[in-house]
């Protein structure tokens, strides 16, 4: 299964309700199981993000989907990255002439 990284930024909205930042997250695990996807990590961050998401989804469409209804919700911005693994990356590397 695609694994995916999301870069997350609170929105004001976000900040303004960071008390519950804990219970948005178990809140968006739930959904993403519902949506057939596996949230395997989130990670509050200090820096540049706020949090970073490690999601893994059966493809692209599933994992666009769900970030776009977070997002919905307004208390987050993401930037989101596939990530591909040693082995995933082997055939790609393949192709490289």
């Amino acid at each position: 299964m695609p694994t995916y990284v999301a870069l997350c930024n609170f929105t004001h909205q976000g900040i303004q309700n960071i008390k519950d930042t804990t219970k948005r997250a178990d809140t968006f695990k739930t959904a993403a199981k519902k949506a057939g996807c596996t949230v395997k990590e989130i990670y509050w961050t200090q820096g540049q993000y706020d949090n970073v998401l490690i999601l893994d989804a059966p493809d692209d469409a599933s994992a666009t989907a769900l970030l776009m209804s977070l997002g919905k919700l307004g208390n987050v911005r993401t930037q989101t990255l596939r990530a591909f693994t040693a082995a995933e990356l082997a055939p790609i590397l393949d192709k490289v002439s």
